[in-house]
C-alpha cells in the first residue's frame, strides 16, 4: 500500500510539475512576446548550452510536428524549420537568426543521431579474415606502428609486439568488431609519432616519482613490493580496443553531446568520434602513468577511474575534450 501510494505521489507530482511548466511558458511568450525556442536561441551563446536546450524543448513539446523534427532526414531540415515557424507564427523576415540559429542545433542533434547509427554498424561487423579490405587494415596498422620491422607473415607471435593476445588479432576484434580496428588504424596514422611513443612508452614503461605523503599509505609490504617491481605496462592493442568500448558507450549514453556540440559546428563525424578516440588514448595514457599500477590486475579500477573523471569534465556545458596533438587539427572550436 505504501509503495503504491509513494507511485501515485510521484506521478501526481509529475504532472503537475508538467502543467506548472506549460503555464510557466504560456506566461513568458506573453511577457516576451517570444517562443521557447525563441528565446534559448536568443538568450544562449551557441554550443552545447543552446543545443542541448533547444533539443529538450523538441522532445518535450506537445507537438507532434516539434518531437519528430529531431529525428528528420538532413534534406528534411530546411522544411522542418520552415513547418516549425509557420507553427509558432514567426515571420521570418523579421526573426531571420532563428532560422539560422535552429538549421545549427538540428544539424548537430541529427548528426548526433547517425552518428551513432554509423558507429553502431561497424561494432557490428566482424572482422572478417577473409575480406581483403579487412587484412589490408590490419596490415596497415602494422605498417603504421612499426614501419622499420617487417611483418614476418600474417599468422605471427610479432602481433604481440603492438599489444594483441595472440599469433592472429581477429580473434581480439570480437567485443568491439571493425570499431576497434578502424580507431587503432585511424590514431597510428593520423598521429603515428605520438601513436608510436605511446606504443613504445606501453612496453618499456617509466616508475613516476613517489611522494612522501603515498609513501606514508603504503602498508610495508605492499612498500616493499612497489620498491621491487618495475612500472606496469600495458597491450597497447588490447587496451585500445578497450578504449574503443568506453567512446562507443560515452557516445550511446549521450555523455559525448556536449564535446560534439562544441566542437562540430555542423553535423558530427565518424571523424569526429575517431578524434574524441585518439584524445582519450592520450588521456588514459597519462593516467595510467600517473596511477602507477600494482600490476595489470589494477586495470579495471584505473579504467573506471578514468572513465568517471571524463564524465565528469562532460557535465561542464561549456566542455571541449581539445586534444592538441595531429589528429585533432580538423577539430573546429565553436
Amino acid at each position: 500500500m505504501k509503495h503504491f501510494l509513494r507511485m501515485l505521489i510521484q506521478v501526481c507530482l509529475y504532472f503537475y510539475c508538467k502543467f506548472l511548466w506549460r503555464c510557466l511558458k504560456f506566461v513568458m511568450r506573453k511577457l516576451t512576446g517570444r517562443c521557447e525556442l525563441q528565446r534559448i536561441c536568443y538568450n544562449t551563446k551557441p554550443g552545447a548550452s543552446r543545443t542541448m536546450k533547444i533539443e529538450t524543448s523538441l522532445k518535450d513539446s506537445k507537438s507532434k510536428l516539434l518531437q519528430t523534427s529531431v529525428s528528420v532526414h538532413f534534406d528534411a531540415i530546411e522544411k522542418t524549420i520552415e513547418d516549425i515557424m509557420e507553427l509558432k507564427k514567426i515571420n521570418p523576415d523579421i526573426n531571420p537568426q532563428l532560422g539560422i540559429s535552429l538549421q545549427a542545433c538540428l544539424l548537430q542533434i541529427i548528426g548526433y543521431r547517425n552518428l551513432i547509427a554509423d558507429v553502431e554498424k561497424l561494432r557490428r561487423e566482424p572482422y572478417d579474415s577473409d575480406n581483403p579490405q579487412h587484412e589490408e587494415m590490419l596490415l596497415k596498422l602494422w605498417k603504421f606502428l612499426k614501419p622499420d620491422t617487417p611483418l614476418e607473415s600474417r599468422i605471427s607471435k610479432q602481433w604481440c609486439e603492438i599489444g594483441f593476445q595472440g599469433d592472429d588479432p581477429k580473434t581480439d576484434f570480437r567485443g568491439m568488431g571493425l570499431l576497434g580496428l578502424y580507431n587503432l588504424q585511424y590514431f597510428a596514422e593520423r598521429d603515428a609519432a605520438a601513436a608510436q611513443q605511446v606504443l613504445s612508452d606501453s612496453l618499456h614503461p617509466k616508475c613516476r616519482d613517489i611522494t612522501k605523503e603515498e609513501i606514508s599509505k603504503f602498508s610495508k609490504a605492499e612498500w616493499e613490493k612497489k620498491r621491487m617491481d618495475k612500472a606496469i605496462g600495458y597491450s597497447f592493442a588490447i587496451v585500445g580496443i578497450n578504449i574503443t568500448d568506453l567512446a562507443y558507450n560515452l557516445l550511446v549514453s549521450g555523455a559525448l553531446k556536449t564535446h560534439f556540440y562544441n566542437i562540430a559546428p555542423e553535423a558530427p563525424t565518424l571523424s569526429h568520434f575517431q578524434q574524441t578516440f585518439c584524445y582519450l588514448m592520450h588521456e588514459f595514457h597519462k593516467f595510467w602513468i600517473e596511477e602507477d599500477p600494482m600490476d595489470i590486475m589494477e586495470f579495471n579500477r584505473v579504467r573506471e577511474k578514468f572513465r568517471k573523471r571524463i564524465i565528469k569534465q562532460l557535465q561542464n556545458p561549456d566542455m571541449a575534450l581539445c586534444p592538441h596533438f595531429a589528429a585533432s587539427e580538423g577539430l573546429i572550436n565553436m
